[in-house]
């Protein structure tokens, strides 16, 4: 992990008006032709927010040149880690690293561009008065740019429509990786025993966070394809995420099967 004092700019700030402190964790692996500019559009968009580089030890040098953004400017830190763990791993140490730095809300962002910064101070607005808003393509306002591909388009519309049917979770985009937690979600949904990776990683905290009660609204973002680098996306995510969520989906109904039979039982008597 990297901290130095900012030369850039020296005003540290309290933290978002009405959230508190707030770090943005981006997980990183193969990104250095996209890591300055999404670090510095943050910074720009956002000054009052925190930024964390997670980085999966990547061999194309993302980690030191996070570390050259970190040594110029005290709202930028480096996490460090030993090997490409996946995404979900990443952002469970990025929430822990959060956590034991006491900040109040966490954002999901994406390295490649894809989630615009600009549009971040609009989720964050929403925080203040919910415990998770989710960044959502498939909202009135939120739309998919033109140039991402048509399949993948219709794989995560189908994986959304699908977590709907199977989860009975009223939420339009559960897949979307552009969201902010308030970290008393994080604390009760125990986020650290996640295991999920990819599109399921993202369905399973919100999953956990809208049974445990929370308040949990969509967003409309407007999500592009990356301009640089490749997809990490793979056929193992997309089977992992069909398989936990019908199971999830699958034991939900049977608890609640159960629970309407005793309740029968009962009246009986």
């Amino acid at each position: 992990m990297s901290e130095a004092p900012d030369s850039a700019t020296e005003s540290a700030t309290s933290g978002y008006p009405g959230l508190g402190r707030v770090l943005v964790v981006i997980p990183t692996y193969n990104e250095a032709d996209n890591i300055r500019e999404i670090v510095g559009r943050i910074r720009r968009a956002v000054p009052e927010v925190e930024l964390l580089v997670a980085d999966d030890d990547s061999p194309d040098g993302t980690g030191a040149i996070a570390d050259g953004l970190a040594a110029a400017d005290r709202h930028v830190h480096v996490l460090h880690r030993a090997g490409k763990q996946g995404l979900g791993a990443a952002y469970l140490a990025g929430f822990g690293w959060a956590r034991e730095r006491g900040y109040d809300a966490v954002v999901e962002m994406d390295a490649d561009g894809s989630h615009a910064p600009e549009e971040l101070a609009r989720l964050l607005d929403a925080a203040r008065d919910a415990d998770v808003v989710l960044g959502s393509r498939y909202v009135t306002g939120g739309r998919v740019a033109a140039d991402w591909p048509m399949h993948r388009l219709a794989l995560s519309r189908g994986a959304n429509l699908y977590t709907r049917l199977a989860l009975g979770m009223p939420i339009k985009d559960a897949t979307g990786g552009y969201r902010v937690y308030r970290m008393p979600v994080l604390d009760k949904v125990d986020s650290d025993s996640v295991s999920s990776q990819g599109y399921c990683f993202q369905v399973d905290l919100a999953w956990r966070a809208y049974r445990n009660g929370f308040r949990v609204v969509e967003v409309p973002i407007t999500f592009t394809d990356r301009e640089y680098g490749t997809s990490k996306m793979s056929s193992a995510i997309v089977r992992e995420a069909l398989w936990k969520v019908t199971v999830w989906g699958t034991g939900a109904r049977l608890r609640g099967l159960s629970r309407a039979l005793r309740g029968g039982r009962r009246n009986e008597r």
